[in-house]
C-alpha cells in the first residue's frame, strides 16, 4: 500500500482517538444538573436526590445548579444550547413542551426548541387535582362544573402563570366542558393555593404534593383530577375521564440533555437514571414530597413526551394570546 495512504489513515485513527476515549472514559468531571426553577418545587425536589444517585453510580458530583426565570424557559434554553458532551443536563417539567408554544403565540423568539433536547428518563407524572376549599358549597366535580356553567364569569381560578402547568388544565376543562371562568395568574404554586384558602380564588388545579397535606388537613377538598387512573394518594377522588370529559394532563418530571449528545454517553446517564429511579433513598424521599416514581426510560419516555406535547401545543393555541 502507497505510504501516502497509511500516514494518512494513521493521522485519521490519532485524530478519531481522543474522541472515543473521551466517551467512554466519560464522566471525568463533575455534572451539573440545571433545574429551571427557583429551590423549592417539583422539579427541585426530584432533582436532589436524583442527582446524588447519580453521583454515586457515576462516580462524579452531579450538582444541581438552580436557573430561574421565564417560566423556566431561561433554565431550559441554556441547556439546549450547551455543549452536548455531557457535563450539562436538565430536570425539567411538563412546562418544557409549553414554553416554545406560547412564545410563538405571543410573538417572542422562543428559548429553545423540543428538538433541541433528548430526554433520558422520566422520574415521576402527577396529574393535576381540581381543588375548592372545604367550605365551599361544591361537594362534587359535577356540583362544581354545573354551577361555573350556569354563571359565567362568576367564579376564578389561581394559577402558577400564563401558560404554566396550573392554567393549561383548567383552559383544558374550561375548552371541553364549556366554562367561562376568571384566571388569576400568581408568581408559583404557592401563592396560588394561598389565594384559594384565602378567598382570593374560587379553584386551582395543581399537583397533589403542592395541596395534599391542606386536604388531609380538611382545608382543601379535592374534586376531581386530570389522570386516566384513580391515584393512591386521593383514590375516592374520580379523575375527568371517568366523568366524561376527555381532558388528561400530567405535571411530570424528566432528565434531558442537550440533542447530539453521543450515544455511549446517553447510554451511561440511561443506565444511571434507571439505577437510581429504583433506589429506595431515592424513591422515599420523593414520595415523602408528595410524587411516586414513575419510571420511564428514553425510548418510552420519548413517546410519551411527543404525544404530551402535541396536545400540550393544541391547549396553548386554543387559550391564545394573554394580555
Amino acid at each position: 500500500m502507497n505510504n501516502k495512504w497509511l500516514n494518512i489513515s494513521g493521522v485519521a485513527l490519532i485524530l478519531a482517538a481522543p474522541a472515543v476515549s473521551a466517551q467512554d472514559s466519560w464522566p471525568t468531571r463533575p455534572i451539573t444538573m440545571v433545574v429551571p426553577f427557583a429551590p423549592g418545587g417539583v422539579a427541585d425536589a426530584v432533582a436532589r436526590p436524583v442527582a446524588e444517585a447519580l453521583s454515586r453510580e457515576l462516580h462524579q458530583p452531579v450538582v444541581v445548579d438552580n436557573r430561574a426565570g421565564a417560566g423556566g424557559g431561561i433554565g431550559m434554553g441554556y441547556v439546549a444550547k450547551s455543549s452536548p458532551d455531557g457535563y450539562t443536563v436538565l430536570m425539567a417539567l411538563s412546562s418544557i413542551s409549553i414554553i416554545p408554544e406560547a412564545d410563538k403565540i405571543i410573538g417572542r423568539k422562543p428559548l429553545f426548541q423540543l428538538d433541541q433536547l433528548k430526554p433520558i428518563a422520566r422520574f415521576t407524572a402527577d396529574p393535576t387535582v381540581l381543588v375548592v376549599r372545604a367550605d365551599s358549597p361544591w361537594q362534587t366535580a359535577k356540583d362544581f362544573i354545573a354551577d361555573v356553567k350556569s354563571h359565567p364569569g362568576r367564579y376564578s381560578y389561581g394559577s402558577s402563570g400564563n401558560y404554566g402547568t396550573m392554567h393549561v388544565p383548567m383552559a383544558m376543562l374550561s375548552n371541553q366542558a364549556g366554562l367561562s371562568m376568571l384566571h388569576v395568574p400568581y408568581t408559583g404554586a404557592g401563592p396560588a393555593v394561598v389565594a384559594l384558602m384565602g378567598g382570593q380564588v374560587d379553584a386551582v388545579s395543581t399537583g397533589p404534593s403542592s395541596v395534599l397535606q391542606f386536604i388531609k388537613g380538611g382545608k382543601l377538598r379535592a374534586l376531581a383530577h386530570w389522570g386516566d387512573n384513580r391515584l393512591v394518594a386521593l383514590p375516592d377522588v374520580p379523575s375527568l375521564t371517568e366523568l366524561g370529559y376527555n381532558v388528561e394532563f400530567a405535571q411530570w418530571s424528566g432528565l434531558f440533555v442537550p440533542a447530539g449528545t453521543p450515544d455511549p454517553i446517553v447510554k451511561r446517564l440511561r443506565d444511571a437514571a434507571r439505577i437510581a429511579a429504583a433506589d429506595p433513598k431515592v424513591n422515599s424521599v420523593i414520595q415523602n414530597a408528595g410524587s411516586p416514581v414513575l419510571y420511564m426510560d428514553s425510548p418510552q419516555f420519548q413517546a410519551y413526551w411527543d404525544k404530551d406535547a402535541g396536545k400540550i401545543a393544541t391547549a396553548v393555541r386554543k387559550i391564545g394570546k394573554v394580555e
